[in-house]
């Protein structure tokens, strides 16, 4: 080989050398995930170590499945702040970002489902999926929404036990509820129904409208109080529960959140374990699998808590038959 056919071939490998380095050298795609929650604000859920729980257990579960926030995905956070009315335009924001999953929970899913029918979006707990029309069925979502039921408008018959088992001497339960709460209310209804237990319908369309809802509870001489949590009450849990020790009210709300703001009780899925097990769900769609491809789960976790503290501002004494079943009991 000839000297000039020599330095053709070293030029020729020395550029290939540079181009295979080149393309080593290109980082892996960084992730982008929304995440959406109905109360706080959006710099509650900013960075690797949000201040908001059920996004710090998601995050953590990434992170055991070996996800590093920066080096291997970033959040794109969205917070309701309390204002339903932002949630279609904040919906179409996050989808015009052109995020690579979308993770929410709640009153957020609806107005997700009408804003994208491509993005895959996992439920971090949908009230009712099926029934809402977020998925075809429990088994084959039919579309771009998979992950996890939280049973909550299944659970209100329970809940309605429970407050009765309290304040068995209460002839009237209120049931505090939003649009979204319709199939809640027709489960508490049904099992009223068969016990011969009375309740008091108070739909809410507005926050504005709750302080309405406890005054017509009172006038009707209410002995305990039913939220069906969702929609617009979950960002209002605190206001709620102050309204109901204001009108000496006991109540039942549907989540944890609720009874550490406040209420009395709640009953319903551990939130925590809903996001920790909905990071799995993102895993398997980021590496590839299609939504329509994942079941919709069910929780494994329920939790009764009991805030000790609410039930003495109430002058309750809460029977050791119901603390005994207590999950957590705060103060």
């Amino acid at each position: 080989m000839n000297n000039r056919r020599r330095l053709v071939v070293a030029l020729g490998v020395g550029a290939l050398g540079i181009r295979l380095r080149s393309f080593a050298q290109q980082p892996a795609k960084i992730y982008r995930i929304g995440i959406l929650t109905a109360g706080y604000t959006t710099s509650d859920l900013v960075g690797p170590r949000p201040a908001v729980p059920v996004v710090n257990a998601f995050l953590r579960a990434l992170g055991v499945l070996g996800y590093v926030y920066g080096q291997h995905f970033v959040t794109e956070p969205r917070a309701g702040e309390s204002k339903p009315e932002r949630y279609a335009a904040v919906a179409a924001e996050i989808v015009r970002d052109q995020v690579d999953v979308i993770v929410a929970a709640g009153p957020w899913l609806p107005a997700l489902k009408q804003a994208t029918s491509a993005i895959p979006v996992v439920m971090a707990g949908a009230e009712d999926p099926a029934g809402q029309g977020l998925v075809r069925s429990l088994g084959h979502s039919g579309g771009n929404f998979t992950g996890l039921s939280n049973q909550s408008a299944e659970l209100n018959r329970k809940r309605l036990e429970l407050i009765k088992e309290l304040v068995p001497a209460a002839r009237l339960v209120a049931v505090l509820r939003d649009s979204t709460g319709m199939r809640g209310w027709q489960v508490a209804e049904a099992a009223a129904r068969e016990r011969g237990w009375k309740l008091l319908s108070l739909e809410v369309n507005s926050p504005g409208q709750i302080e309405g809802a406890f005054k017509a509870a009172k006038s009707a001489r209410a002995g305990a109080l039913l939220v069906i949590g969702g929609g617009i009450l979950f960002p209002q849990s605190r206001r709620i529960a102050e309204l109901a020790i204001a009108n000496q009210l006991p109540a039942i709300y549907a989540n944890r959140p609720a009874a550490e703001a406040g209420g009395l009780m709640s009953y319903g899925a551990d939130l925590d374990d809903i996001w920790r097990r909905a990071a799995t769900f993102v895993d398997k769609i980021l590496k590839g699998t299609k939504p329509t491809d994942l079941p919709v789960e069910q929780p494994t976790k329920f939790e009764l808590v009991i805030n000790m503290k609410t039930a003495k501002a109430l002058g309750i004494k809460i029977p050791n038959a119901i603390l005994v079943r207590a999950d957590k009991v705060i103060g």
